[in-house]
């Protein structure tokens, strides 16, 4: 697929993989609009080259209005990336405020773009969804109770969703990168390997996009290392990973 002319909507692009994959569409000759809850910071990212439209995803409402927003300004969507997400590592204690927010922007907050891009892409009849998930996303992680069970959830509704708009021309990337230098992993006190740029990251993505891969997942050390961590039996897999007194 070719990116020059291409009108792509990145959702969750004030900083990070958002922000990192918004700059190389553009420099591959992409139409870009992002969104992001952050206003000054989308600005930033935005500079003379993207139209920059705040909306929470978490509210319905601003999604429907930056949708229209996005929509007008760019004559259309072709491409959308939802790359909004939420991280925060669970304590010892189980948090279920710390839960419930993960929900609310990795799975409600994807639902709400969903719900507005799948009716304007059956009506043209082609599209392509981007959905950021994450290798976290393939096995259960302590501490990432939270974070990894909504990135496997997300997984899992690409999947689902790729199947159903197929029909109606539209295609579906499910993203699972590994650890990323970005806002969210600065926090993270815990060895982080294979890590890569957020440059990095983009690069790998707009690749995807360009030759509309199904699922991409990076970088490969770190992916591989996840899919041989699901063959592991489950009590062994608790036994590894239990800290030893």
């Amino acid at each position: 697929m070719e990116l020059a002319g291409r009108r792509i909507w990145v959702v969750g692009a004030s900083s990070g993989i958002g922000a990192a994959l918004a700059k190389e569409l553009c420099r591959r000759g992409a139409h870009v609009a992002i969104s992001a809850r952050r206003a000054d910071a989308l600005k930033e990212v935005a500079g003379d080259w993207m139209t920059a439209v705040p909306c929470d995803i978490t509210d319905a409402k601003q999604v429907r209005q930056a949708a229209g927003v996005v929509a007008a300004e760019l004559g259309g969507i072709d491409i959308a990336v939802l790359s909004a997400g939420y991280w925060q590592q669970m304590g010892v204690e189980f948090d279920v405020e710390s839960f419930n927010r993960h929900l609310q922007v990795n799975l409600t907050g994807m639902a709400n773009c969903l719900g507005e891009l799948i009716p304007r892409m059956k009506a043209q009849r082609a599209g392509m969804i981007v959905g950021i998930s994450s290798v976290a996303g393939y096995r259960g992680l302590p501490g990432s109770e939270a974070y990894g069970a909504t990135k496997a959830a997300q997984i899992n509704l690409l999947e689902a969703l790729r199947v159903r708009l197929r029909p109606d021309g539209i295609d579906v990337l499910t993203v699972c990168p590994g650890f990323v230098e970005t806002e969210m992993t600065e926090q993270n006190t815990f060895p982080m390997p294979f890590i890569v740029s957020a440059e990095q990251a983009g690069r790998a993505i707009a690749d995807g996009i360009e030759q509309r891969s199904a699922r991409i997942a990076f970088p490969w050390q770190m992916s591989l290392l996840m899919r041989a961590a699901r063959l592991v039996p489950d009590r062994l897999w608790a036994v590894a990973l239990t800290p030893r007194s």
